[in-house]
C-alpha cells in the first residue's frame, strides 16, 4: 500500500510523499511556548485553534495516519528570466544595497517566489484530492481521510520532518535534501493504518547564513522566529500599519521575503518544479511599482486574480507598495505618491504620506 501511495502521490505530480502516525509531535510545547510569548502577532487563528494543532487526532476521530506531501516550486529558469528582464529595461533587481533607485528608472518591487504562480491552493486541489480518494479505495470500506494544504489545524513541518520528508531548518521552514526548501507542504490524514517512516534529523550543522540574512533580525535564535517582525508576516497577514521603525527595513520587498530561503546551502540541490512550472505567472517576477500604485480595486482583483496576492487586498498591497517606494524610489516617483496620500483608503493614505517624507529626507530639496 505504502509504496501503491508514493506512484500514484508521484504521477499526480507530488515530489516527496512520506508517513507518519497520527500522534501528537513532540515539539508541540515549543508551539505553546512561541504562543505564549506572542510571537504569532496578529495571527490568532494559530492560538484559535492549538487544541486541534498539537493533537492531529482531535481534526480526524480514529486517525492512524498522516501522509506528508511536497511539490518543489523551486525556478532557477524564472530567477534567470527576471534578471535579464531587469538588466534589459533597466530595473534594478535587487535595489536592497542602497536603497536608491536612478532618475527615470523603472522602480521594481519584490514578490516572494512562491506567490510568482496561481494560488497554490487552486493548483494542488485536484491532485490532493485524488490521492485522498485513492488511498480510501485502496484501503476499502469505512476508511476516512481529509487532506489540507497548508489550511489544516496542523505542525505541518513538524509532522513532515518526523515522517522523513525533511528537516526544520534554523529558518524555522522545512528543508528537503533534495528539493531545498523551495517547497509547498501538504497533508493527508486517514483512519487507514500505514507503516511510519523514520524522522528525519537535523542537517543544519554549524551553518547560520538564514539568521544573518533576515533583513529585520526576526530570527531571534535558531529556530525561533518572531514573526512579528517578519518581512512575510509584515506584509501579507498584518492587517494594519506597518510598525514605522521596520518600514526602512522592508526595502523593496512588496509580498513576503525569500532572503532566509535563498541563502540556504541546501537549495544547491534544488531543481526546477514541473507542476508549478506551467501555472508560473512571469508578469509578477519584477512589478512596476508606480504601475501597481495606479491600481483601483478592479485593477486590483484583475490582475492578481488567482494568485495568493488577492489575501492581501488592494488596501495592504498599496501600503507595501509605498514603503517600498519610500525605500528606494526618488523624486520622480513622489507624484505617484501624492496622489496615493490622498486615497480615501486611510492606510495607503498614511504610507504614502511616510514614503514622500523619506524620499524628501534623501534627496533634500526634491
Amino acid at each position: 500500500m505504502k509504496e501503491a501511495i508514493r506512484r500514484r502521490a508521484a504521477e499526480l505530480g507530488f515530489d516527496a510523499c512520506h508517513f507518519t502516525t497520527a500522534h501528537a509531535p513532540a515539539s508541540r510545547e515549543n508551539f505553546q511556548q512561541w504562543l505564549a510569548k506572542g510571537w504569532h502577532g496578529g495571527m490568532e487563528y494559530l492560538s484559535r485553534n492549538a487544541p486541534k494543532r498539537i493533537e492531529p487526532e482531535k481534526v480526524l476521530v480514529a486517525a492512524r495516519t498522516i501522509v506528508t506531501l511536497a511539490v518543489n516550486y523551486g525556478s532557477p529558469s524564472l530567477v534567470k528570466e527576471g534578471r535579464l528582464a531587469a538588466s534589459k529595461s533597466g530595473e534594478c533587481g535587487d535595489q536592497r544595497e542602497n536603497f536608491s533607485a536612478p532618475i527615470n528608472v523603472v522602480v521594481a518591487g519584490q514578490i516572494a517566489r512562491y506567490a510568482q504562480y496561481q494560488d497554490y491552493h487552486d493548483v494542488l486541489r485536484d491532485p490532493l484530492k485524488s490521492l485522498a480518494s485513492f488511498i480510501d479505495d485502496l484501503a476499502g470500506a469505512g476508511t476516512r481521510s481529509l487532506w489540507y494544504i497548508d489550511t489544516g489545524p496542523f505542525l505541518e513541518r513538524d509532522l513532515a520532518q518526523r515522517s522523513g520528508l525533511g528537516f526544520i531548518g534554523k529558518h524555522t521552514n522545512l528543508i528537503h535534501r533534495q528539493l531545498g526548501n523551495w517547497i509547498f507542504l501538504a497533508e493527508i490524514i486517514t483512519t487507514t493504518e500505514i507503516e511510519p517512516d523514520s524522522p528525519e534529523q537535523n542537517r543544519c550543522g554549524t551553518c547560520d547564513r538564514c539568521i544573518t540574512a533576515c533583513p529585520t533580525a526576526a530570527i531571534a535564535a535558531p529556530f525561533q522566529l518572531d514573526a512579528r517582525r517578519c518581512i512575510s508576516y509584515l506584509t501579507i497577514e498584518l492587517k494594519d500599519a506597518i510598525p514605522v521603525e521596520l518600514r526602512p527595513l522592508i526595502g523593496d520587498r512588496i509580498y513576503g521575503c525569500d532572503d532566509c530561503l535563498t541563502v540556504c546551502p541546501w537549495n544547491r540541490f534544488a531543481r526546477e518544479g514541473e507542476l508549478m512550472k506551467k501555472h508560473a505567472r512571469k508578469d509578477l517576477m519584477l512589478p512596476d511599482l508606480i504601475k501597481l500604485l495606479s491600481l483601483d480595486e478592479a485593477g486590483f482583483r484583475e490582475m492578481f486574480a488567482g494568485t495568493p496576492i488577492l489575501r492581501t487586498k488592494r488596501r495592504g498591497l498599496l501600503r507595501n507598495v509605498c514603503v517600498a517606494l519610500g525605500n528606494v524610489g526618488n523624486e520622480t516617483v513622489l507624484p505617484a505618491l501624492e496622489r496615493a496620500a490622498t486615497d480615501p483608503e486611510p492606510l495607503i493614505a498614511e504610507h504614502a504620506r511616510w514614503a514622500i517624507d523619506a524620499i524628501i529626507a534623501r534627496h533634500p530639496g526634491s
